[in-house]
Parts: structure tokens; sequence; C-alpha cells
């Protein structure tokens, strides 16, 4: 199987990443190709960094050069590759399968890659705290207040809250602003990190608040599990839950490497 065949059959072009849990499900329901390379590197040429499969630059499932300006990414991009064994498994290529999507997909669709991080922003999961039990509640406040403080302090702005599932519409000016820190994001490479931060957290306000520096990766995660973690407590943690946690968390890193670019 050839470099091209490959990607094409388990690349991930698009705006929008599909939900890492199912595409490695769907992944391992394939039968896997053996490993058609011997060596994954990095090879300078024209100013960009290209994934080289014994020698010849890889190609998006569009055909395009597997490419970045980022030699840091490059490199995690050709480790990817490298670590493959006698076949090739997708699901453990989770930065791969993104650089994909912003090369061939967020690269045609930037403008409704940010309409959608607003439309995130609109609805955003920090916005929405629990009314009960009372150390939910406190652990929502301690923890997710100083983040949405920090973002509408950067932003310029205030968030409306809520409580429980009642949907509030936050003002148009919040969302302007929003608008306008999210066009800083450049594109194609961060705007493709910066969404899959935000879907995979499920908040626009902990993408950017990871963006800008307030808070680290480490941090952004907790925080995006908050809930979650407050009923692992209550009612012990389930494998197959645990499982699909761990794939998301290893996507997630490799969105945090994306967004870092800028």
């Amino acid at each position: 199987m050839s470099t091209d065949d490959f990607l094409a059959r388990f690349g991930s072009p698009g705006a929008r990443q599909p939900d890492p849990v199912a595409a490695a499900q769907q992944a391992m329901r394939n039968p896997l190709p053996a490993r058609f390379y011997k060596e994954a590197g990095v090879i300078e040429r024209d100013g960009l960094h290209h994934v080289a499969l014994d020698g010849r630059t890889a190609k998006t499932p569009a055909r395009k050069a597997l490419a970045v300006a980022s030699r840091s990414v490059a490199e995690a991009l050709a480790a990817e590759w490298q670590a493959q064994a006698e076949r090739i498994d997708p699901a453990a290529m989770p930065l791969t399968r993104l650089v994909n999507s912003a090369l061939d997909g967020v690269v045609e669709q930037e403008a409704a890659v940010r309409a959608e991080i607003l439309r995130y922003a609109g609805s955003d999961a920090l916005c929405y705290r629990a009314g009960e039990p009372e150390a939910l509640v406190e652990r929502q406040n301690a923890v997710w207040q100083p983040i949405l403080g920090a973002v509408e302090s950067l932003v310029g702005a205030r968030f409306l809250l809520s409580e429980g599932i009642v949907f509030v519409e936050q003002p148009a000016g919040t969302l302007d602003a929003v608008a306008r820190k999210v066009a800083g994001i450049s594109a194609p490479i961060a705007l493709a990190g910066a969404h899959n931060v935000m879907t995979l957290t499920g908040s626009a306000v902990l993408m950017l608040a990871l963006a800008n520096g307030l808070i680290d990766p480490d941090a952004t995660w907790s925080a995006a599990h908050l809930d979650e973690d407050y009923q692992i407590e209550v009612w012990g943690q389930d494998e197959e839950a645990a499982e699909r946690r761990a794939i998301r968390r290893r996507e997630f890193d490799a969105a945090v490497l994306l967004l870092a670019q800028g």
C-alpha cells in the first residue's frame, strides 16, 4: 500500500473532526495495512518541514504535501509514523489525522470553523452551572469562575451565567469580542488545533484561556472534566468510559500542539 493510498483510506479531511472515539473504533474495525516504509523523518523544502517516508513526502488524502511551517510539529508527525509497528494503526496517529484535516479542510473552510467557535461561545459549558449538590456547585465556582473571569478580562466583555440547562443568550457585544480574539488565531494549523480543543472540552472559553496562556493544558483538561470527575468520585469509574477518555486525551494533546503554533 502506498503512502497516498493509506492516507486516502485513513485520513480525516474536513473542517470538523469526527468524534475521536468513534474514529478510533472505526479504525479498529478496518483491517490494518502493513507498514510499507522503513523510515519516517523530516525534510525541509520550500520553507516548510515535510514528513518524509523513505525520503518521499507523505501526502494528505487530498494529495497535498504533509508539510507544516513548524519543525517541532513535523517531527511529532514523523514520530507517529515511525512508532507504527508491522501494522499501521490510524487510531494511534491523532496528530496526522488532525493536520490532514487542517490542510485539506480548514484551509478551505476557515470562516465556517471560526463561526463554529463563536457558536460554542454562545452556549459555553462554563456558563451553565449546577444548582445542586452543594459540593459540585462549590467546585464549579472555585475552578470555573477564575477561568471565566480571566477570559472576560482578556476579551473585555462579560458572559452571562445560567443555572441548569436553561438557555441564556450571550450579549452580542460579548460574542463580538470573542470573534476578535478568534480572528487572531492563525489558519489552518493553529485554527484546527483550536477547534479540536474546543470540541474536546466543550468550551470556547477554555480554548481561549489555553491559547492565551491563562491556564496550562492539564488545568484545561481538568476543568473540562470537572463534572465527570465529580460523578466518578460519587459512583466510581467505568472501564470503558476511562478508555474513551484516554483516547480523547491523546487527541487533545495533539490539538494543543497545533494551537500553540499561533
